[in-house]
């Protein structure tokens, strides 16, 4: 999203905020990662106090994508840390959205990827592989399917049901 504000997106296609199709999400979520702003297609994951999937997701191939991680709003511990964003970094994910806590925060912070979460907690996730992929999730009061658009940056997080251009 070089050079585009998410305000921009919103200033500019007011019909689509109208009918849904364009949404932005309550902003409850810190900014953590080198790249305050991204943007990419939208992969979900439902998982709540354990990151096993987390981890398989990000040993993939990101190709710009955005991966949209529903833990539950646990600030409990945390569901991604450190070793999992670099290697996202490393393998072309664009972005990552936690409903959830992170740790690692100053490694995270050196990372080429844009990272929002709740919080911090030092407390890690149990490894267990439990949860649903490519689910629709609704965080921050906005549902997110798999396939949709997020767009971030310091103003906020939209979803959009297409790839938007300006």
């Amino acid at each position: 999203m070089a050079l585009v504000t998410t305000a921009e997106v919103c200033d500019t296609n007011q019909p689509l905020i109208h009918s849904g199709e364009l949404r932005a999400l309550q902003p409850i979520f810190q900014i953590y990662g080198r790249r305050p702003a991204f943007s990419g297609p939208v992969v979900t994951l439902k998982v709540f106090e354990h990151n096993g999937l987390v981890r398989e997701f990000l040993e993939e191939k990101g190709d710009g994508r955005v991966l949209v991680i529903d833990g539950g709003g646990s600030l409990r511990c945390a569901i991604l840390g450190g070793n999992p964003v670099v290697q996202a970094q490393n393998n072309g994910w664009s972005g990552i959205i936690v409903n959830g806590c992170i740790r690692d925060v100053d490694e995270i912070n050196s990372c080429d990827i844009g990272v929002r979460a709740l919080a911090s907690h030092p407390i890690k996730a149990s490894k267990k592989e439990f949860g649903e992929k490519h689910v629709p999730v609704t965080i921050a009061g906005t549902r997110i399917c798999d396939g949709e658009w997020l767009y971030a940056d310091t103003d906020g997080i939209l979803v959009s049901r297409m790839e938007l251009s300006i």
